[in-house]
Parts: C-alpha cells; structure tokens; sequence
C-alpha cells in the first residue's frame, strides 16, 4: 500500500504473510514460556484468510483540516493524533474503502463538518453500516443529503448524538437487521452496528470450526461459554451439544443472542449477564457444573473467572484469545494450578498487516 509507513492502520507490510505469522507465532510460544511457564504439546498450523480487503469493522477517524481546507475520514497517522489523508484503504472492506472519498465530499457540504469526530463502520452480509458520532445536530439540509448518500451508495447511516444507547437509524424504518451468516452450523447471527463482532469474517468461521473441532462437544456434554458476546460460538455449539449457558457482562449482548437463539430455532441454550472480572459474589451459573468451557475473553484475559470456577469435572477447555499475554497468564494458572495440560495452541490471522496476535488454546484434564 502507497500509505503504509505514513497511515497508521497497519504496521507489517513489510515482511510477507508468511513472516508475518512465524513472527506472531514465536510471541505466542514466547508468552507462554516467560509469563505462563507453560509449554504446548502441539502447535497447530496457522489459520489463515485474505491478508487485504479484510476489515469488516473498523472505527474511522473525521477531521476537517482547515491547512488542507478539506475533511479527511480513515485511520490515524503513525504516532500521530493526525488523521492520515488517504483515498482508499486495502485491509477495509472494498464497499467502505471506496466510500472514503465520497464520505469526504459528503461531510464537507454538512453544516456541522467540523463536528463529526469518528464513523463507526460494520459490514453485514446484508448491509454496510456507517454510525456517525455528532457532537451538534444536523440540518435538515443535512438530513436530506445523508439519505441522498444512503441511496446513492446502497449503505445505512446510523446517528449517534451521545453515548451508545444514543445510536439509532437515520431512515425511519424497521429495516436495521444486520448479519452474518456461518452455513456449516445453520445458523444465522444477528446483531447492531455498535456490537462487538469479528472483524474479519472468514477468519472467524474457520475459528468457529477449529473451536467447535478441538471442544468437541456431545448430544450428553453440557458446555459453558464464557463472554459469548451475540452468541458467536453459543449457537455453533448449541447444534452439537446437550445443552450450552452463555454468559456476558453487557446485557445488551445478552438479549441479542437470546433472540438469535430463537431466530434459529434453538432451544438448549440460556444465557446469564455476569461481570466476569469481579466474581466476588457467586452467580447461579457458577453453582451448576459443566463437562466443556469456551473462553473468548477481551484483551484482559480470563483471571478471575477462571480462578473462581470450579473446575475439577470440566474435561476440555478452548480458549480463544486477542492477547498472547493474557492468555500465557491464565494458562499458567490453568496449568500450574488447576491441573490442566496445555494440548494445543496456534495462530489465527485475523488481523493480517498489524501486531495483533489472534490464538487458540486447547486445554485437557491430566
């Protein structure tokens, strides 16, 4: 890419995919060794997607820059609060990349162009989402351009005058469905614009598939998946399993897979909101017992739950990671203290170009 090395969004073109991922591997292998003084069995081989045209979420930095006399929409510079001035964006989706410009042209004929800070985008299978954050009110002027792009470019604008629960559709219909589809378990995932979900999508049916491969998950085994956001992997392992209790802190994500869990006629499923770093107080999904756990925790890992867990009749636990560090962290404790046996682990390439290093972990009984 022309921008890399100036634009900030990604930091590793400059070695191949395949350096990028022996690179991520051997911090992985690193952190496991230094922080969890653990070591896997096996490393499994990476999983790997497009390295380009990737992202379908991303958060967009705006900026009219009044030295350029012109507005600016992408990622921050390298080291810098500056927002890059670039046309197009290779790891982005190609229907957001090719709306940077139009974007631009859009917001400098707004009113209030100088007081758009960010555009959060999300691409569905069905949709491409633009949540707008504004900090003054649009015209009507305004408004009417807004719907004029919309059409033209087959895209939703979503205004957000305040906090997220402020986010709703620009257009005054019932048509603000977004999904992603994962055929190999026939399910179909729901969700909003603002909600956390993969950014990259093929990376994360096959993590889906190697996850539900190593949990394994029977007709007899109840399972326990932890953090389970929309229910990503709670549905998947619903079709295979007796019964699956997702939990997550944000009950807004809660109620999303609960209703996802009725959109595919899924019935052995029942979720809990739980803030899972601060287990003080027992909730009633820690009473029952469970053959499987699934962990997919954000990037402050796992501790606490996993410490406050008892776990003496659980058989397998994958854990899914964005943080190698953590996840050493929690594997020491697992394996040094819970008296578990790291099996396997490897890397996932979900955010080719940059240092973020995506894992799994596989954890069995002694």
């Amino acid at each position: 890419c022309e921008y890399f090395g100036y634009c900030g969004g990604c930091s590793l073109q400059h070695i191949s995919a395949e350096a990028q991922l022996a690179h991520k591997q051997n911090v992985l292998i690193e952190q496991f060794a230094h922080l969890g003084k653990v070591s896997p069995e096996t490393i499994l081989p990476p999983l790997t997607g497009p390295v380009f045209a990737y992202r379908h979420k991303a958060r967009l930095g705006v900026k009219y820059v009044l030295k350029k006399e012109k507005v600016l929409v992408g990622f921050r510079e390298k080291r810098s609060p500056f927002i890059a001035d670039i046309e197009h964006c290779k790891v982005l989706h190609p229907a957001v990349s090719d709306l940077l410009l139009p974007l631009r042209e859009l917001i400098q004929n707004l009113s209030i162009y100088n007081q758009l800070p960010q555009i959060e985008v999300a691409v569905s299978d069905n949709a491409v989402a633009l949540v707008m954050r504004h900090l003054a009110d649009f015209s009507e002027a305004d408004i009417d351009l807004l719907k004029s792009f919309e059409q033209e470019h087959d895209c939703r604008f979503y205004l957000q005058p305040g906090g997220y629960d402020s986010v709703h559709r620009l257009s005054n219909d019932n048509d603000d469905d977004l999904y992603y589809r994962l055929d190999d378990h026939d399910v179909r995932v729901h969700f909003q614009a603002i909600d956390f979900t993969q950014v990259n999508v093929d990376i994360n049916r096959k993590m889906i598939n190697r996850a539900l491969e190593y949990l394994a998950p029977t007709e007899e085994e109840t399972v326990l998946d932890l953090f389970c956001g929309v229910g990503n992997f709670t549905l998947p392992i619903a079709r295979r399993a007796k019964s699956v209790t997702g939990v997550e802190g944000d009950a807004s994500l809660v109620e999303r897979a609960r209703q996802n869990a009725e959109r595919n006629h899924i019935s052995n499923v029942d979720f809990a909101v739980a803030d899972l770093a601060d287990v003080s107080q027992p909730y009633p999904f820690m009473r029952n017992t469970y053959d499987k756990i699934l962990l997919d925790p954000a990037r402050t890992g796992a501790k606490e739950i996993i410490a406050a867990l008892d776990l003496k009749k659980v058989k397998c636990i994958v854990y899914v990671s964005c943080n190698p560090a953590t996840l050493a962290r929690d594997a020491g404790i697992l394996v040094n203290e819970k008296g578990f046996v790291l099996k396997q682990t490897g890397v996932m390439d979900m955010f080719p170009q940059t240092t973020h290093v995506e894992s799994i972990a596989v954890f069995s009984r002694k």
